[in-house]
């Protein structure tokens, strides 16, 4: 079991112990630090900056936005960024939502699952560089011949030689058709949430993974005897997305936790949510659920329930930013040292 550092996306503004943090966490064994983007910082910026001030750690986006940049876009950062950091990369991506899809980058959402398969075609492809690229299909062509083209574009190839001609791809996906094809298709999947505990939810959709399958699970990871004050910001966070992360009917995360056996729960917490009644959904969210989906207790207790985690396909854990000595805590928990 490995361990990165999640610093998910910015609020308002940067978190200011970014380097300071990070620096510690490779010190202290981790193994990836991870950034993501939603509708305002984006996820290879904070990345690029800390390769610069890091030599071993991984370097994980969770996730960039497809409808954010073009497949090529996307190819050229992660090979800028993977010959910067020595071929540290790991590049996450992710279809979001209808919300933030059409609402914040003005893009159609539609068949998110054969947009994702032609992205990552393209993608692998361009970093391949076995000759220009050219690719027709529903979504992406290249060279560009829709009705209102110039007839000048021509097949590319990229100027810059990758320093990985293979960089890891992983899918962040929730619903089995998606999770299905993160496991045929990239190097890992990223849950957003996953219970060591209901293996069952995906057990189905992960058949086709190829060997060194990676999954990197999100686990809140606090030693505490205050049990319930280290669960709070589980909840809160859970609150919020599956209250308010997402369209009336069209929230994934809902769904997610419904499929894990919270239904009446998880369509509760989103009524009260939209209701403007945010601390009521949390407090909806069960003590169980989110406790499962944790590491949260006195250090016995999370030993304990460390071996569910170690036999479930999970691969790493990612925890959020918290002091160093939670953090060299969690070191000892689960790397030994």
């Amino acid at each position: 079991m490995k361990l990165g550092l999640i610093w998910g996306y910015w609020g308002a503004l940067p978190p200011s112990n970014l380097v300071e943090t990070t620096k510690l966490a490779e010190d202290l064994g981790f193994d990836s630090v991870w950034s993501a983007e939603a509708w305002g910082s984006d996820a290879f910026s904070p990345l690029a900056y800390l390769a610069a001030h890091t030599s071993r750690i991984k370097l994980a986006t969770s996730v960039v936005q497809l409808a954010a940049r073009t497949p090529t876009a996307t190819a050229m950062h992660a090979m800028t960024l993977d010959h910067l950091s020595g071929g540290r990369l790991i590049l996450g991506l992710g279809v979001s939502g209808p919300q933030v899809v059409e609402g914040w980058y003005g893009r159609p959402y539609r068949k998110p699952l054969a947009r994702t398969r032609e992205y990552v075609e393209i993608i692998r492809r361009v970093l391949a560089r076995e000759g220009p690229l050219e690719f027709h299909g529903e979504f992406h062509d290249h060279p560009y011949r829709g009705p209102d083209s110039m007839g000048l574009g021509k097949p590319l190839k990229s100027i810059t030689h990758p320093l990985r001609r293979e960089i890891p791809i992983f899918l962040g996906a929730e619903g089995p058709k998606n999770v299905a094809m993160a496991a045929e298709i990239a190097d890992g999947w990223i849950p957003l949430y996953y219970s060591p505990y209901r293996q069952e939810v995906y057990r189905d959709s992960l058949v086709g993974a190829k060997q060194g399958f990676e999954i990197p699970a999100m686990c809140n990871l606090t030693v505490t005897d205050d049990i319930e004050a280290g669960l709070y910001p589980v909840k809160a966070a859970l609150g919020f997305y599956i209250g308010g992360m997402g369209a009336k009917g069209k929230n994934f995360h809902t769904d997610l936790m419904a499929r894990m056996g919270f239904e009446a729960e998880a369509y509760k917490i989103q009524d009260l949510f939209f209701e403007g009644r945010r601390d009521e959904a949390i407090a909806m969210v069960p003590d169980r659920f989110a406790d499962e989906i944790s590491l949260v207790g006195p250090a016995e207790r999370i030993k304990e329930r460390l071996e569910a985690w170690k036999e479930s396909p999970v691969t790493t854990l990612t925890m959020y930013p918290s002091s160093p000595e939670q953090m060299r805590l969690a070191a000892e928990l689960v790397l030994g040292s």
